[in-house]
C-alpha cells in the first residue's frame, strides 16, 4: 500500500509556493521600479514647461483625439481675444492711435466689449481681429511687446484668424501646443519611451510655492530646467523690476546647487530659440541686459554666452555634469529627438549607478 502524503508536507509545499510567489512579486516590483523614471520639470513661469508636457502626450501617448482638441477651442479663442486686448491697451498707454481712427475704433470697441473668457468667435469678432492685425500703428506697438506682457502665441493665432474663426474649426496639434493656460499646483504626465515608463512632474513657475515642494522630489532620477532665452529683455509679470533671465539664473543657481538634487541628473533646456533668434536678428541687444557682454550680437555668440552663464553656476562642475539642449518646445520633431537623447543619458546614468557601467 502506498503512503498518503502527510498534512505537514502539504502545508510546507504550500508555504514554499506562497514564498516563491511573494519573491516573484518583489522581484517584479523592483524591476518595475527600476524601469520607472521620475522626471521633474522646473523653470520660471512661461518658460515652456506645459508645452513640453503636451509634446510628450503627442509623441509618446497617442496624441490628442478630435474631442480632446475641441476642448481647447475656448482657451484658443480667449488667448486670441485677450492678446488683441493687451496690444490695444499698450497702444493707449503709449498714446499711439489706430491708423484709421474712424474705422479702427469700431473694431477696437468690438474687442473691448468681449468678456475675458470667450466661448466662440463670431464673424464680427473674427473680422475685427483681421482688420486690426493689418493696422500699421498696431503692428508697430506689437513690435514693442518686450515693453508689456503679451502671450508668445499672439502672432501665431492672429495669422491664423480666418481658420480659427471658421464655424467648423477644430484645433490642430500645433494649436494645442500654442494654447496658453497658467499652470498652478503640480501636473503629472505619464508616458513610455522604449521599456521605460516616465512620470513627468510640472511644478509650475510661481515664486511663492517653490520652497514648499522642492524637498518632496529628492529622489527623482532627472530634472529638466527650462529657460526661455527669448525673455532676456523682458520683466516678470509678478515683479516688473525683475528681469526674467536674471530670475531664471537665480532659480537655476538654487536648484543646481540644492542638497536635494546632489545625485540628480540635470538637463538644461534653453528654450524658445525661434523667438530669441528673431529678436537678436531685429537688433535687440543682449548687452542692454548684460552690459558685461562684449561679443557680437549674433544668435550663435549670444546663445552660447547665455549657456555659459548658466553652466558657470554649477558649484559641483568637477563631479556633476549639466546636459544642455537648445530647444523650440513647439517643434514636435525636435522635441522627439531631444527626449530620445535624454532617454539615453538617463539609461547610462542609471546603469552606472547600479554598477553595470
Amino acid at each position: 500500500m502506498g503512503c498518503a502524503p502527510s498534512k505537514q508536507t502539504t502545508e510546507a509545499e504550500q508555504d514554499a509556493i506562497r514564498n516563491k510567489e511573494i519573491d516573484t512579486q518583489i522581484k517584479q516590483a523592483k524591476a518595475d521600479s527600476q524601469r520607472e523614471i521620475k522626471l521633474l520639470l522646473l523653470g520660471a513661469g512661461e518658460s515652456g514647461k506645459s508645452t513640453v508636457l503636451k509634446q510628450m502626450k503627442l509623441i509618446h501617448d497617442g496624441g490628442y483625439s478630435k474631442e480632446e482638441r475641441d476642448e481647447f477651442k475656448e482657451i484658443i479663442y480667449s488667448n486670441t481675444v485677450q492678446s488683441m486686448r493687451v496690444i490695444l491697451e499698450a497702444m493707449e498707454a503709449m498714446q499711439v492711435p489706430l491708423e484709421d481712427q474712424a474705422v479702427g475704433s469700431k473694431y477696437r470697441d468690438i474687442i473691448w466689449a468681449l468678456p475675458v473668457q470667450v466661448q466662440s468667435l463670431s464673424a464680427e469678432v473674427t473680422e475685427a481681429i483681421r482688420y486690426l492685425w493689418k493696422d500699421r500703428n498696431l503692428l508697430s506697438v506689437y513690435d514693442r511687446n518686450r515693453e508689456y506682457q503679451l502671450n508668445d502665441s499672439a502672432k501665431y493665432f492672429f495669422d491664423s484668424i480666418d481658420r480659427i474663426g471658421d464655424p467648423d474649426y477644430t484645433p490642430t496639434a500645433q494649436d494645442v501646443l500654442r494654447a496658453r493656460v497658467k499652470t498652478t499646483g503640480i501636473t503629472e504626465t505619464t508616458f513610455r519611451i522604449g521599456e521605460f515608463t516616465y512620470r513627468m512632474f510640472d511644478l509650475g513657475g510661481q515664486r511663492s510655492e517653490r520652497k514648499k515642494w522642492i524637498h518632496c522630489f529628492e529622489h527623482v532620477m532627472a530634472l529638466i530646467f527650462m529657460v526661455a532665452l527669448s525673455e532676456f529683455d523682458q520683466v516678470l509679470i509678478e515683479d516688473e523690476h525683475m528681469n526674467r533671465m536674471k530670475e531664471s539664473l537665480l532659480l537655476f543657481d538654487s536648484i543646481c546647487n540644492s542638497r536635494w538634487f546632489k545625485k540628480t541628473s540635470i538637463i538644461l533646456f534653453l528654450n524658445k530659440i525661434d523667438i530669441f533668434r528673431e529678436k537678436i536678428e531685429h537688433h535687440h541687444l543682449l548687452s542692454d541686459t548684460f552690459p558685461e557682454y562684449k561679443g557680437a550680437n549674433t544668435y550663435q555668440e549670444t546663445s552660447q554666452y547665455l549657456r555659459q552663464r548658466f553652466l558657470a553656476l554649477n558649484k559641483q562642475s568637477a563631479t556633476k555634469q549639466i546636459y544642455t539642449h537648445f530647444t523650440c518646445a513647439t517643434d514636435t520633431a525636435q522635441m522627439e529627438f531631444v527626449m530620445n537623447a535624454i532617454n539615453d543619458i538617463i539609461i547610462q546614468n542609471n546603469l552606472r549607478d547600479i554598477g553595470l557601467l
